[in-house]
């Protein structure tokens, strides 16, 4: 209702514009204040004092919702799934409230990785100081002295963290299909160490005070006289933003500063990160990948710049509706050739699981995933995904040395 009167009040002042066009020079000088006023109008802004507070519960059970015995996140009351546009005519207010309940499942989920999984959270970087910012990562007990088996996973970008592949899944389908649990659970069983990555989390936000501020503008590199002259227009854009906005009354949010994590502020480094201080360091005879989406990128880059010890390590790689691009990032022709004989990618596609799916790229075999949606991929491959890593330990331990799987449905290509 309120964001209906805020544009009523919009569309008044354009009527009365057009209204001032007809008249003579003192209607047209009124007609160009009026237009001075609408430029610096954000009309998102004006909406957003019509909205509720954007003050949100910190727990499920204060969103009143719960995940039932099949995982699924239900309302402790009605017993209906998590509803989206809880207030009509208010998405970027349902939006912030959709996201608040994705930082708690993120917890959520943190928890479940250490409580059902029993993995244990790992600092990063490795020699971290009290103060600096710090990441970390999830693994077994037996991640690095088990001698036959590891298995590391690797989700996509995004909001999504350690133990995730889609928060989507997990708020509107169930923690089975949106976490990497099952995963987890089966490599256990099998005899797997197991270790989390995190690439996500790359950097903390901290409120950006008036004294970081002052710091940024003060060791700029800039001339005196074109610094005082930025300063002068910064100070009359606040005078006027600051005169408008008793009239807008916009809920303002913190302005924050992003502190990137030591040697891990992107999810490529994080991946060579943890390849260097975990993986690399393992007993394990047989090292397995799974990486979803951006996580098969970041995968490939490690694989670039270490070339020689991920072929020594890693038996094979499963990738699910990887975003990797050979030529892109510029991958030889030795790590082509090793992707095509120990890498398979599952990929979104309306074809049965497990059918070939032709590729354009002369990398790794590719095959449907049995799901046309990317973020299912992971999930509707997981048991194909570990017959394959069977297949190839079977390979490897037939023929003394790593083999390809799935021969009848590779593709061949012609290196250019």
């Amino acid at each position: 209702m309120y964001i209906y009167f805020s544009a009523l009040i919009l569309l008044t002042v354009w009527v009365r514009m057009a209204q001032l066009q007809q008249g003579g020079p003192d209607e047209k000088e009124k007609t160009t204040a009026l237009k001075d006023l609408l430029s610096r109008i954000d009309l998102d802004e004006l909406m957003k004092k019509d909205e509720p507070p954007l003050e949100f519960p910190d727990t499920l059970e204060g969103f009143e919702y719960g995940f039932n015995e099949k995982g699924q996140l239900r309302h402790v009351k009605t017993g209906e799934p998590f509803v989206f546009n809880y207030r009509e005519d208010l998405h970027r207010w349902n939006q912030k409230r959709y996201e608040a309940l994705g930082e708690i499942i993120t917890k959520y989920v943190y928890g479940l990785l250490e409580k059902e999984c029993h993995l244990k959270k790992v600092t990063l970087p490795v020699d971290a100081t009290e103060s600096e910012p710090k990441s970390f990562i999830f693994m077994s007990e037996d991640a690095l002295t088990n001698t036959d088996k590891l298995l590391v996973l690797i989700h996509g970008s995004g909001v999504v963290r350690a133990g995730q592949w889609a928060r989507r899944l997990i708020i509107n389908e169930d923690l089975d299909s949106g976490t990497q649990i099952p995963y987890i659970k089966r490599a256990t069983e099998e005899g797997y160490g197991v270790i989390v990555l995190n690439p996500n989390e790359n950097y903390i936000e901290v409120e950006k005070t008036k004294a970081q501020v002052q710091l940024s503008s003060d060791s700029s590199d800039e001339p005196a006289e074109k610094r005082e002259r930025k300063d002068k227009i910064q100070k009359e854009t606040k005078k006027r933003r600051d005169f408008y906005e008793k009239y807008r009354n916009p809920q303002k949010e913190k302005e924050t500063v992003q502190m990137y994590i030591r040697d891990n502020g992107s999810p490529e480094e994080h991946a060579i990160y943890v390849w260097d201080h975990f993986i690399s360091q393992s007993a394990a005879e047989n090292v397995f990948f799974v990486a979803h989406s951006y996580g098969g990128l970041a995968f490939v880059e490690l694989m670039i710049q270490r070339e020689a010890e991920v072929k020594n390590k890693v038996t094979a790689v499963a990738l699910t509706d990887s975003v990797h691009n050979v030529w892109h990032q510029e991958a030889g022709k030795t790590i082509r050739e090793w992707m095509r004989e120990n890498c398979c990618n599952w990929v979104s596609s309306s074809e049965p699981l497990d059918t070939s799916v032709e590729s354009m790229l002369p990398d790794c075999p590719r095959v449907s995933a049995g799901t046309e949606r990317h973020e299912l991929t992971s999930w509707k491959s997981f048991p194909s995904i570990f017959k394959f890593f069977s297949e190839a330990i079977e390979a490897k331990n037939s023929s003394g040395k790593p083999a390809p799987t799935r021969r009848s449905n590779r593709i061949k290509y012609e290196e250019f």
